[in-house]
């Protein structure tokens, strides 16, 4: 499979502060705890999410995602995720490039097991007449917009429990660090999400810092999470960064989700070429972040 290529043209930046030092109690209940109470079978989450990149005193919102994970009863069973560039945010004359246009419309992912199904945004140009959605297997993808999205899964158990090994508490919750390279080896999503190899060693020692303010029960409720572009790519600016913000709502509420009808899926794009094996490379022009 190809890789994406994380082209980040980002010009030095003063890196945002790390989650401060602890400023209050922690809450009551565990986080690690009250998620895994959640995994019961037809019950769910919903987030909404934004990514902003931050260049200087220079920063833009270049990706928005909505979404709904399905718990089984061990964890997450099924997501369905919607996305989209925002291509104004990309600098003045974005919109005018058709590769970056396409990214800007929404795109939806579907991920049931470890079967993914991408429909809309840059596939819809890439899908043969009568097609509206492709799959690929054995990779827990969240689209392309999910590149960069939120690197942390709550929703994942070893995700959650490595991060709380060395969480402090801090106020209206808990704040961290996790190094690319731990986080790769415990995260299925942010492996799948990358599409990468072995990361370099210098990647890996790229931190990401986290705060997670939880609700009254221990639940996730506001996760901001700041990651370096140098955690994307050992090429890219260490000293510039993005900040995901991602927020939860209706823990434990009735979610079903579903693959696209049969009919509508097809494992080759309309070049002849297999899915699985060709994932379009995209290059962001960040350069000229808009305020």
């Amino acid at each position: 499979m190809k890789r994406i290529i994380t082209g980040l043209a980002l010009a030095s930046a003063a890196t945002l502060l790390a989650a401060g030092p602890a400023q209050a109690a922690p809450a009551a209940k565990d986080p690690v705890a009250a998620v895994k109470k959640q995994f019961v079978a037809g019950k769910g989450v919903k987030f909404s999410e934004r990514t902003t990149a931050i260049q200087g005193r220079m920063r833009g919102i270049i990706t928005r995602r909505t979404g709904t994970y399905q718990f089984s009863k061990t964890g997450v069973a099924a997501s369905d995720i919607t996305g989209a560039f925002n291509v104004k945010a990309l600098g003045p004359d974005a919109g005018e490039d058709k590769t970056l246009k396409a990214m800007g419309r929404p795109e939806r992912t579907i991920t049931i097991g470890k079967t993914s199904y991408l429909s809309g945004g840059l596939w819809a140009d890439m899908l043969p007449e009568g097609k509206t959605w492709t799959r690929m297997r054995n990779i827990p993808f969240s689209g392309l917009s999910g590149v960069y999205g939120q690197p942390l899964n709550l929703t994942e158990s070893a995700t959650l429990k490595t991060l709380f090994k060395s969480a402090q508490p801090a106020k209206g919750g808990w704040a961290g660090k996790i190094t690319v390279g731990d986080l790769r080896r415990i995260s299925p999503s942010f492996r799948g999400n990358l599409l990468l190899g072995a990361p370099s060693k210098k990647t890996s020692k790229v931190a990401l810092s986290w705060k997670l303010t939880v609700d009254a029960k221990g639940l996730p409720a506001r996760l901001v999470t700041l990651m370096p572009l140098a955690a994307l790519s050992s090429n890219a600016d260490d000293k510039s960064s993005l900040s995901i913000e991602t927020l939860y709502s209706g823990w434990g509420s009735s979610v079903k989700i579903t693959a696209p009808p049969a009919d509508q899926v097809t494992d080759e794009f309309k070049d002849g070429t297999d899915s699985e094996d060709e994932i379009p490379s995209m290059t962001l022009p960040l350069s000229s972040i808009a305020h």
